[in-house]
């Protein structure tokens, strides 16, 4: 079974705003709201390819019920953690002004929701996959994934963290089997800029040797580089298609890197599939479809 963990999920409020001027009232042409946080992005995308997932996280308040209900309506199992003050936050994101969002804060989590977190991840195995995905709210340790992480490490369980900054370097030492940053958050580790596929590569290696299994490095309009646990390197261009938006594009990519890779346990087609999800996702308006993922798969084969 896969697991993904969502410590802020979100509301995600997606407008579009036509001639949208700063200072003024502007009114939206389109809207959606939908769950959202990187965890249950994951876990809807591999929903929608047909892999079996479990989604945790925190919620608290009307928002969070709503965030629970609509997992729920997906098919996705939800074991969401309830926490008796604040509200789950709603991010607001401009379609129609590339990357513009304002992101909500979150509530507090405290240590009686924690224990009930562990209580429920101490029951994975060596046979179960953890996602460990996005930012996590001010109450919380930087080192909360690598504590968690050292907690489970005799359990034998597989682990993949899309995390930035030290969120992600404090959990090298344990080996995860995947982790995705982008190639702006590869560079910002080393103090470099990485604008070609083929420099993010030694980079890519240097994050292996400090423990990383697999290394999967997104680059928006330039493609995606796979630096794998066996020795090979995958490159590909971006895929051709319309960018509508790229709310959760890197979330779906490790969705389908996962699925890829439980379908067939080879790096290329898990590559191809992480690339193809990431991209359909950034050509829908909401987050692929199976369909959508196959389409765009038959570019990269």
């Amino acid at each position: 079974m896969i697991y993904t963990v969502t410590f802020n999920p979100s509301l995600d409020y997606i407008v579009d705003v036509e001639n949208f001027h700063l200072g003024m009232t502007n009114r939206t042409c389109s809207e959606q709201m939908m769950a959202g946080g990187k965890g249950i992005n994951v876990s809807i995308v591999l929903q929608n390819l047909g892999i079996e997932n479990t989604a945790l996280g925190f919620i608290a308040g009307f928002t969070g019920e709503e965030i629970r209900r609509q997992v729920s309506q997906i098919g996705i199992r939800a074991q969401f953690i309830s926490i008796p003050e604040g509200v789950s936050r709603i991010n607001l994101k401009l379609r129609s002004i590339d990357g513009t969002e304002i992101n909500g804060m979150g509530p507090t989590i405290g240590q009686a929701q924690m224990d009930a977190l562990y209580e429920k991840l101490d029951t994975l195995t060596d046979q179960d996959t953890l996602v460990l995905a996005g930012s996590i709210p001010a109450s919380m340790p930087s080192s909360i994934y690598s504590d968690i992480m050292e907690r489970l490490q005799e359990k034998g369980v597989t682990f993949v963290v899309d995390a930035t900054k030290q969120l992600l370097l404090n959990v090298l030492r344990y080996k995860p089997f995947l982790i995705k940053p982008n190639n702006h958050e590869l560079g910002e580790l080393f103090g470099v800029t990485l604008s070609t596929r083929e420099a993010v590569v030694p980079y890519a290696r240097r994050l292996q040797e400090r423990g990383a299994r697999n290394v999967l490095i997104s680059m928006a309009g330039q493609g995606a580089v796979l630096v794998a646990e066996d020795g090979s390197v995958h490159l590909t261009p971006a895929p051709k298609g319309t960018l509508v938006n790229a709310v959760g594009a890197g979330d779906s990519m490790v969705a389908g890197f996962l699925a890829g890779w439980q379908e067939q346990h080879d790096y290329g087609h898990a590559f191809r599939m992480g690339v193809a999800a990431g991209s359909a996702s950034a050509f829908s308006r909401y987050l692929a479809t199976r369909e959508e993922v196959e389409r765009v798969y038959t570019q990269l084969i």
